[in-house]
């Protein structure tokens, strides 16, 4: 008989007035808003690193999460490793179905820890994702996207927890380490296939630097962009479809990391010829450590049609690293579910829970009230976001703020690209501006009507 690991039962759905944390408020999955059900706007995903191997560590203090499915990676045999991998496996699935999620991702080693050589690395990993992909089947859910922290189900390769990775896994500086990175990645996506995985995601991590002393920063990123085009081979290679992601982010571990920013990844991929064959998994906690509003990176992205996927967590605005908490702001999930709507949902990415409980939380039934909250939160933007929109005052506002481009016949030659300088200086000539407000408090008190 499978063991029971949660004595929470499933979530069930019991409106506004409802005062039960392990209950749903807004988040109906069936309700339609907007001619789409509420489950299908978001595609809620649950991360497997944070929620069944998180153990509440920090740099100041050791493990204080102890959870029954989490034994050891030190095992006596294989068999004994894996015994203890799939019970990992069983607890997920079994917290996927009672939160009522659809879709999961995952590191490679967080579901298989890495063993002496590649060959039985992958031995391990085979064996755990078989026994994945019979749950799967059993339960319905998905993988979102793959993971290769860098090197949505999702999955990825960690390429930057292992000590060979300190100095980057596709910008090291050795060749070997290069080789053992390209390894690890093409097991990884030959797993992502295997699962029907929708998505890939590479984030990089250890790709960046500690001092430019010591970096030839044009070698690195070409070597980076070499591993990237040979990513894409291989996927064809495999007859495979799931969606390449790049996560950025500016920092953490490294001093400096090359994915910066939505902005920065985007010109690497124009850089190198890549655009057509990635978009972008946005971490708001990775936007906010790069300087940017919350909303930014999201916005940015899918203005230019690059957003795939959200690993929707947040930060504490006081501190300066990533703390990959539970999003529980009305607003700022307004402002995700609004950019999602207004570029027509996602395809292959979703809502991703890269998020983890405090370490100060340490009973089970905290995992589901901090998922179920924050699903109820995202909820809550999309009605907001579709009020916005039904309303029609904040979209109607913005476009009257730019009409001037529409109306005149020099501003459409602008934006198509076939205006000069003279034609524009004739025009300055006999159109002196006159100031114009900008109405920002204004749009806030609309924005928050919405709220």
């Amino acid at each position: 008989m499978q063991v029971q690991y949660f004595q929470t039962p499933a979530i069930p759905f019991k409106g506004e007035t409802s005062t039960d944390p392990l209950t749903f408020r807004y988040y109906d999955a069936n309700r339609v808003v907007l001619g789409k059900k509420m489950e299908d706007w978001m595609r809620f995903s649950v991360c497997y690193w944070h929620t069944f191997r998180g153990i509440g560590i920090d740099p100041f203090g050791g493990q204080t999460l102890f959870r029954p499915w989490d034994t050891t990676d030190a095992a006596s045999s294989f068999d004994a490793l894996l015994t203890t991998c799939t019970a990992r496996v069983d607890a997920a699935f079994e917290f996927f179905t009672k939160l009522g999620v659809k879709y999961y991702a995952f590191h490679d080693r967080d579901v298989a820890p890495e063993l002496a050589s590649i060959d039985e690395s992958n031995r391990l990993l085979d064996a755990v994702t078989d026994y994945m992909l019979i749950k799967q089947k059993e339960t319905g859910v998905k993988l979102l996207w793959g993971y290769d922290p860098h090197p949505p189900p999702t999955l990825t390769a960690n390429l930057f927890s292992a000590a060979k990775y300190a100095c980057g896994g596709a910008t090291n500086p050795d060749l070997k380490v290069f080789a053992q990175a390209s390894a690890q990645v093409k097991k990884a996506m030959e797993v992502t296939h295997k699962l029907g995985g929708e998505g890939y995601v590479f984030w990089g991590g250890r790709e960046g630097y500690q001092t430019i002393l010591n970096t030839d920063i044009k070698k690195e990123l070409d070597h980076m962009a070499a591993f990237f085009h040979m990513a894409v081979d291989w996927k064809k290679s495999l007859g495979a479809n799931f969606q390449f992601y790049i996560e950025p982010k500016p920092k953490e571990p490294t001093k400096h990391q090359y994915d910066y920013d939505a902005q920065t990844v985007m010109c690497f991929l124009k850089q190198y010829n890549l655009d057509d064959h990635f978009l972008l998994n946005i971490e708001p906690n990775h936007t906010t450590l790069a300087g940017h509003a919350y909303e930014h990176d999201i916005v940015l992205a899918a203005a230019y049609g690059k957003l795939g996927s959200v690993d929707c967590n947040t930060g504490d605005e006081l501190l300066g690293w990533d703390t990959d908490q539970f999003l529980m702001d009305e607003r700022k999930a307004t402002l995700v579910m609004k950019a999602v709507v207004d570029m027509g949902g996602f395809t292959t990415g979703g809502l991703n829970f890269d998020c983890k409980v405090r370490r100060e939380s340490t009973d089970l039934e905290d995992i589901f009230i901090a998922h179920v909250g924050s699903m109820d939160v995202f909820a809550k933007g999309l009605l907001n976001a579709a009020k916005l929109i039904e309303d029609g005052r904040f979209d109607a506002m913005k476009s009257e703020r730019y009409s001037s481009w529409v109306v005149s016949e020099l501003g459409q030659k602008v934006e198509a690209g076939n205006a000069t300088f003279a034609e524009l200086e004739a025009y300055a000539k006999l159109n002196a501006p006159t100031q114009i407000s900008g109405k920002q408090e204004l749009y806030e008190r609309v924005f928050n009507d919405a709220l």
